[in-house]
This record gives C-alpha cells, structure tokens and sequence, in this order.
C-alpha cells in the first residue's frame, strides 16, 4: 500500500489523481472522521455520547419504545452536538468532484447532512438523517424543529399521535438504502474511504466487495487501519482531501 502525506509525497497526489480521472464510476465511502473536523466529535470516542449515554441503554429501538421520554434525553444531547455545525473543506472538495462529473456517489454513515449543505446531491445516508423526526406509528416525516432541544417531554405526532424519534437508525434497526448502495457497487470502479476505519456492518463489506471486482480504494485516514487501499492519504481529510481534488480538477480543491 501507496502512503501519501502532505508535504513530505506530493507527487503521490498526481499519480493517484489520474486514477481518479479515468475511473468510470467512482464513489465516496464516508464516515464519522470526516465530521470530526467541523467540530462533531466520534461518538465511540472518550467523552462521545456513547461513554454518558450507553447505546444498549439510550439508543435501541427497545429502548425508545420502551421509554421514549428517556430516550429524548439522548436525542436532544445529540441534536445540541450536531447544532449549527458547517461543512469543513473534506466535505466541499467531494461536493466539487461530483459537480465536474468525477464522482457518481456518496454512501455516508453520518446523519449530519453536511454533505448536501456542502453541495453533494448524490448522497445515501445509511443510518438516517437527524434533519426530520420519524413516526413509527404512521411513517409520517416531520420536519427537526431547534426548539425541541430547549423542551421538554416527547414530540408527538400530529397525524396520530405517538411519539416521534429522529428520522436515525437505531440500533435493533436495518440500515437505509442498501438497494441504492448495492447498485452504487455494482457500478463502482473507484472508492474514496473517508474518515471511517469501516469496521462496522454493512459499511464494512464496502471496501471488500470493490477490491473483489478488481476496483481501485483511496483511503483518507488519520493513521493506517484495516482496509486494504491501495493508497493511504495518511492526515486530515480537511487537508488531504481538499489536495487530492486540487490535482484532479486544478485550484486549490476548494469550492
């Protein structure tokens, strides 16, 4: 495996450009590091929500139906850290590439949604979004209201009354989107990982089913992990990132 790091093996970022320019369907696998430099910490970090509220507690389907007045205590801990967060560069050079046709798609583990306040429009967000709240009950979608932070008690739904949790994927819950990602794959010749060590399933069997049809993986990572990229861009994706798109499009690789 291919190390590039900023400064020290720049013409790495020409090579590995020019395989992004020829691919034919590249897509973009992203995950929590990504936000981290907008300011949203990993969940799974020390001092992330998952040491004060624990998942099995807070954060299952059991749970919410269990007590949903609970796990609004999570929710809105999670809605306070998410609260008038930007998209940084990382996010702005994807959004670049596909606006000049060099990226077909982007699989993000993130509920954030700053890749579509970034620009992207091709975007399958696998474990929800937290922009609109979700009716079990009814399927109805409510628009996220900032207020909801402040208050107290459980939304309710206003077609039927039960309660409303983040439109999230929580835990004991399938994932989103897994047609649209598997078509996505069958396509995929390139993938960019972004911010993920991608341990967890299904963004786990991503990498692997690329490398097994004989596509190209451009890792963007803090430090070396499991995946077997054929070139790591060892760094901040917010430095990295923007670089690499700067040599595939010219610029700086900002939008």
């Amino acid at each position: 495996m291919r190390v590039v790091r900023l400064g020290r093996d720049e013409p790495g970022f020409a090579a590995e450009a020019a395989r992004l320019r020829t691919a034919s369907f590249p897509v973009a696998l992203t995950g929590a590091g990504i936000s981290v430099e907008s300011g949203i910490p990993d969940f799974r970090s020390p001092g992330g929500l998952w040491t004060v509220f624990r998942p099995e507690e807070y954060a299952t389907l059991s749970a919410f139906r269990a007590d949903p007045a609970k796990a609004w205590r999570l929710y809105r801990a999670l809605g306070a850290a998410l609260l008038g967060r930007r998209p940084n560069p990382a996010h702005a050079a994807l959004a670049r590439l596909e606006d000049a046709g060099l990226l077909g798609q982007v699989v993000t583990q993130n509920i954030d949604g700053l890749h579509q306040t970034a620009g992207s429009r091709r975007v399958i967000e696998m474990h929800g979004d937290h922009r609109r709240l979700q009716c079990l009950a009814c399927g109805r979608l409510e628009p996220f209201d900032e207020a909801l932070l402040a208050a107290e008690g459980v939304p309710r739904c206003p077609a039927c009354d039960a309660a409303l949790k983040p439109n999230v994927v929580l835990f004991e819950e399938a994932v989103r989107g897994l047609g649209e990602i598997d078509a996505a794959l069958a396509r995929c010749d390139l993938l960019l990982v972004v911010g993920t060590s991608a341990q967890v399933h299904p963004a786990a069997s991503l990498p692997p089913v690329v490398r097994k049809r004989g596509g190209t993986i451009l890792e963007f990572n803090l430090e070396r992990t499991g995946i077997a990229a054929d070139c790591l861009f060892l760094g901040p994706a917010g430095e990295t990132l923007p670089r690499f798109a700067a040599a595939v499009l010219g610029g700086d690789g900002r939008r």
